[in-house]
């Protein structure tokens, strides 16, 4: 009797388990439509938005090329290469930084500034987008890489929650050690707390290069004005104006294709690190 409950028991939760699969897969192929189309869509030779059927009737790499020699996509993607390098390099030192301090660290109203910069990140950032235009206005920063840059750096500090969440999973023990044998907190910091945040450093480097790849209303406020200024998303949405888009549809899909490509590749190689980050940072601290 005990083998056959056993049996029965091991049955229902392998239909449960099969169940839950193909749930997964549905949902997984659902999400990948869009995708699907997208390339499709990138590869047909017919103009215009749209058509009364679903595969193309004349398949072409004509809008790669198009893409390549005839437009300025170029010369966007390597603005928008730059910006989010520099993003990359300024918030994930800025990132890792606050949170050690804020998880190490005890001073006066220190958990006042957390609560602060907790409400704050809350609120979106295009509200504050005409105060910041006049004042990169007023350093002649409009049009211009760097200010972009700036504007994307600059808040990075307030994304520290997660960061200081998984700091404050690694032992303070280790710190006090250190601290004995004569280290001082910049040596703790990155020669023993660093080695041990790889998780947590490979998702605030995935965030944070992904955040500028897209973002598009900073960007086109900023720069809005000088087409050779343009990041991806500022230069591709031209293409969706009503007198471009029967011309440039596909095109825009190729670029869109192109543009996905980086930052695919980057999610699916650090995929293991980022979950890791993610849920190694929600312990409360």
């Amino acid at each position: 009797m005990e083998g056959k409950k056993l049996r029965s028991k091991k049955g229902s939760e392998r239909l449960k388990l099969a169940i839950i699969h193909i749930v997964l897969t549905l949902i997984c192929l659902i999400w990948l439509v869009p995708f699907f189309i997208l390339i499709i869509q990138s590869f047909r030779g017919e103009t215009g938005m749209s058509t009364n059927y679903f595969f193309p009737k004349q398949w072409t790499i004509d809008n790669y090329v198009k893409l390549f020699t005839k437009t300025k996509f170029l010369k966007w993607y390597a603005n928008t290469l730059i910006v989010a390098l520099a993003v990359t390099v300024l918030q994930t030192l800025i990132v890792l930084m606050t949170g050690y301090a804020l998880s190490r660290l005890r001073f006066k109203m220190r958990k006042p500034l957390m609560n602060v910069m907790l409400i704050l990140g809350m609120f979106p950032g295009f509200l504050s987008m005409t105060a910041v235009y006049f004042v990169l206005k007023e350093i002649n920063l409009t049009q211009n890489i760097f200010g972009l840059i700036l504007v994307y750096a600059a808040g990075s500090a307030m994304q520290y929650y997660i960061c200081k969440g998984f700091f404050d999973t690694i032992p303070k023990s280790l710190d006090e050690a250190a601290r004995i044998d004569g280290a001082d907190r910049h040596t703790v910091f990155i020669k023993i707390i660093l080695p041990l945040a790889k998780p947590i450093i490979i998702y605030t480097i995935l965030t944070a290069f992904i955040a500028p790849w897209g973002e598009y209303m900073f960007s086109s406020f900023i720069m809005l004005g000088d087409p050779d200024k343009f990041t991806v998303a500022v230069g591709m949405k031209q293409w969706l104006d009503k007198e471009s888009v029967n011309e440039y549809f596909t095109v825009f899909c190729a670029a869109a294709v192109v543009v996905s490509i980086p930052v695919t590749a980057l999610f699916i190689w650090l995929q293991k690190y980022y979950v890791e980050g993610v849920t190694g940072g929600s312990v409360k601290g």
